[in-house]
């Protein structure tokens, strides 16, 4: 199963995205279902027909659903929430405030991209599009859980243990309630199991793509890029860039030629921003975006002939690897590229390159603003950029 994940600020289209390219891929006989993991659902807007918490046919091939994020908390972390809640309530919390923090930080937004690995295993379908909620965050989130699992299995190897046996005759009047049996536990670890095989299956690109989905707005494309390197930094595949909304060339009221014109400097932008990543381009449409028949017409502008379904870039424009001490490698690849011809220019949180007579822009991530560059190598047609704290030098 091929798994397509659309991405990019609020407002940008993603769902209408999303929609589209699940029709298309529908018609082409791939059994294929879309996903919304947005809290503030519109897919069922989009394709113009109500949809619910589990998948609903709406054509041949086709399957559509809007995921509950109260239905995915219950099925992948209600047997320990419950235990915790019991711990808390004899403790005389609030009922309303304990069911808020037992939840684990970025856990309820996570838990919406668990059903990937559903249908993963279920094996039922050709292709699965995610009309993921604004920003990265909820792909960035599972990485947090790292820091959860650690503190969870070692109170679960010391209730599993030696230490557990002897714990569990005095839990009661310490904890108000007996420590969590063995299935309780066994919880804890298949969420952490399913999280990593989620994780497993988004940064292996020939199972996942992201793609980034954005406006010709230079707000909209400074945020995707910052989206884009986090990206790039937690290891998922991103294989294309969707812009949306663009005004076309047969616009030809007055009114509009300002807008078209910072949009032409704009789509001039997005290659600096994102090099040699594919760009798929809509128009702005006279109306709105709603029903098969609409979709379908988006999807003919957005991919033409093409199968939205395929791996539309194998490398990534650039990586962040650790030096292995306190610094950092950005490696940016430049095939074509002369030595003589490379420029480099840094800004706190970004660089800019100039190969020849083309420029390419970089958001850089938090961990890298406050330190300094200090070598720029070309080797192999690669760039590699070291970044180090001051005092390293």
């Amino acid at each position: 199963m091929r798994t397509i994940v659309h991405t990019g600020k609020g407002g940008v289209g993603k769902t209408s995205i999303s929609a589209a390219t699940a029709v298309r891929c529908a018609e082409m006989g791939l059994r294929t279902i879309v996903i919304s993991t947005d809290t503030a659902h519109s897919l069922a807007d989009s394709l113009d027909v109500e949809i619910g918490p589990e998948p609903v046919p709406i054509m041949d091939n086709l399957w559509a659903q809007e995921v509950d994020a109260r239905y995915s908390m219950d099925k992948y972390w209600g047997r320990i929430q419950r235990y915790m809640l019991n711990v808390l309530n004899t403790r005389q919390v609030n009922e309303i405030v304990a069911e808020e923090v037992t939840i684990l930080p970025g856990l309820e937004e996570g838990a919406h991209l668990l059903w990937i690995n559903k249908y993963a295993e279920d094996g039922e379908h050709d292709v699965l599009i995610v009309d993921a909620a604004p920003t990265a965050e909820t792909l960035r989130l599972l990485s947090l859980p790292d820091t959860s699992r650690w503190w969870f299995q070692r109170v679960t190897g010391l209730m599993r243990g030696a230490t557990g046996r002897l714990l569990r005759p005095i839990s009661k009047p310490l904890l108000g309630a007996e420590l969590p049996d063995s299935d309780t536990l066994d919880s804890i670890d298949g969420l952490f199991d399913t999280l990593d095989r989620v994780r497993e299956l988004l940064t292996d690109p020939t199972f996942s793509s992201l793609r980034l989905v954005i406006n010709p707005e230079r707000m909209v494309i400074k945020e995707t890029q910052r989206t884009y390197t986090y990206l790039n930094l937690y290891g998922y595949a991103v294989d294309a860039v969707l812009c949306n909304r663009v005004i076309p060339d047969e616009v030809t009221d007055p009114y509009f030629d300002a807008w078209k014109a910072q949009q032409a400097e704009n789509m001039a932008f997005i290659q600096e921003a994102f090099g040699e990543l594919p760009m798929m381009q809509a128009p702005l449409f006279d109306s709105e975006i709603g029903g098969i028949d609409r979709l379908r017409r988006l999807a003919d502008t957005l991919y033409g002939d093409s199968d939205p379904s395929q791996v539309m870039a194998q490398e990534q424009t650039h990586r962040i690897e650790s030096d292995g001490g306190e610094g950092y490698y950005l490696i940016v690849p430049l095939p074509f590229a002369d030595r003589e011809d490379l420029d480099l220019y840094r800004a706190s949180d970004e660089i800019t390159l100039r190969v020849g007579p083309y420029r390419r822009n970089i958001v850089l991530p938090y961990a890298l603003w406050n330190l300094e560059i200090e070598t720029a190598r070309f080797e192999q047609s690669k760039l590699r950029i070291h970044f180090v704290r001051p005092n390293n030098r």
